[in-house]
């Protein structure tokens, strides 16, 4: 009985958790503090690869904006072709994670806050040349004045936070 309240629980709590734009692929587990240092790893090899695509480079971002090159299209299109095959993969194959836990995908309904959303960040973008991915990478590449725009995208995410149920969504 206790095992199917909590079933019930879990999957009224995915129902309404689906709508919204937190994640709903949360991992229930505990793991000690070294499990994540794969993730650091990984991040160093992700800002490496960054720096040598030149995804960081103010310069491409630029060009991209004024659509003189396709050099960041191509990089952004790679990632959208990866991601797709990915997704299909996952669903098609039932593909779990390295836990062994089920990844689900929930449709997300269309909304305006999306187009408010999109055109803020494309409008941070465009100013400052960088996107949250490469900030890291840009920091640590020397270009200090990015930490003025990596406190503001804390800001920013704190501030949706707060205000988030006023917001459109």
């Amino acid at each position: 009985m206790a095992n199917l309240l909590t079933d019930q629980t879990l999957a009224n709590e995915h129902d309404l958790r689906a709508t919204d734009s937190i994640c709903i692929n949360e991992s229930h587990k505990q793991h000690k503090w070294y499990y994540n240092l794969k993730y650091l790893i990984v991040g160093i090899f992700f800002g490496v690869i960054f720096v040598k695509a030149e995804v960081i480079s103010w310069f491409r971002i630029q060009e991209m904006f004024r659509l003189q090159s396709f050099h960041m299209y191509g990089i952004i299109g790679s990632a959208v072709l990866v991601g797709v095959i990915s997704v299909w993969l996952i669903k098609r194959f039932g593909i779990k994670t390295i836990s062994g836990e089920r990844i689900t995908f929930t449709d997300k309904k269309f909304s305006k806050g999306q187009i408010y959303g999109g055109l803020l960040f494309g409008l941070g973008w465009g100013l400052t040349g960088a996107c949250p991915g490469p900030l890291f990478a840009q920091i640590g590449m020397g270009a200090t004045v990015v930490i003025v725009t990596l406190v503001s995208a804390i800001t920013g995410t704190w501030v949706y936070g707060k205000f988030r149920d006023q917001l459109p969504h």
